[in-house]
């Protein structure tokens, strides 16, 4: 039998995805599926670049703005059993399910599956949880050395993660990272493209964008979002790019200028981590294509 066809824009943020998934979408009766872990959240729209209301009412959107931003054990595990569930109830449908986003650790782990690691004990994980990053980072250069030189020092969850496994499985995560299980990539019929801009054009609509989204009330769902007295200190959506710069500012800390400033560069970074991931990770055979192509959606709809 015919495998269901499934269609993936990726690509950086802030290159044209949400706007091409929409327009194939509209013209091929499809369902749009994010796959991008900040957009995930519902208390910030504007600051993660969701589609809008009138745009998620054009066609069906999935596994937007679906998480409380008081959830802290929301994960790539559980979007990829939530994004296979929605694939499969859009082809159920006879609608033609579009992955869009940039996250690259939630489609590899839709594709390729999931490291089976076993439950991690609580008190390993409070322990390396209170360590400062500092310490957790070289508590992880003696204890698991090949994902310390994998990591960057200041890259607190991920070095917490290395380290409260290996603590608590006696082996490291890469180990249990080569046992995948599950993925559906064997299962589909992907049709994948990955939208790669000019850096410079990139760059200028990112800065362009969080201008627009200060000056448009990315600020303000910030404030509502720190309010919150039920949002737990190291709930993952206060770690979204931007929350940190507003925070600072809404403190006092920081000017307004100052805050644009550094979510800008804290964007721009990212993107750049981005960029790099998608020319090199993904197969070589997924085609790479400049999102300013005057053909470009002609294309994505073939």
């Amino acid at each position: 039998m015919a495998l269901p066809t499934v269609a993936l824009i990726a690509g950086p943020t802030a290159s044209g995805k949400s706007a091409c998934a929409l327009d194939v979408a509209e013209s091929s009766d499809g369902v749009v599926i994010n796959a991008d872990s900040a957009q995930v959240y519902r208390d910030l729209r504007i600051l993660t670049a969701r589609p809008s209301p009138a745009d998620e009412a054009r066609t069906p959107h999935l596994l937007f703005g679906h998480v409380d931003g008081a959830d802290g054990e929301y994960s790539a595990a559980r979007w990829a059993a939530e994004a296979t569930d929605a694939i499969a109830a859009a082809t159920a449908q006879g609608r033609r399910p579009i992955l869009v986003g940039g996250t690259g650790l939630y489609l590899r782990t839709l594709l390729d599956g999931i490291a089976p690691v076993p439950p991690i004990d609580p008190a390993a994980r409070a322990a390396v949880r209170a360590l400062p990053v500092a310490d957790a980072f070289a508590a992880l250069t003696r204890e698991d050395p090949a994902a310390a030189a994998r990591l960057a020092p200041a890259d607190s969850a991920r070095i917490a993660r290395a380290l409260e496994v290996v603590r608590s499985t006696g082996r490291p995560l890469a180990a249990w990272q080569s046992e995948r299980a599950g993925g559906i990539a064997a299962t589909v019929d992907l049709r994948p493209v990955i939208l790669l801009p000019d850096r410079a054009a990139l760059f200028a609509r990112i800065d362009a964008r969080l201008d627009a989204m200060f000056a448009g009330g990315a600020v303000e769902e910030v404030a509502a979002l720190l309010a919150r007295p039920d949002l737990p200190p190291a709930a993952p959506i206060r770690r979204a790019i931007g929350v940190a710069p507003i925070a600072a500012m809404l403190a006092g800390e920081i000017t307004r200028a100052e805050a644009l400033a550094r979510a800008q560069r804290q964007t721009r970074q990212y993107a750049k981590r981005q960029y790099t991931w998608f020319r090199h990770q993904p197969p070589a055979d997924w085609p790479r294509v400049d999102p300013g192509a005057p053909d470009l959606i002609e294309r994505l709809r073939r």
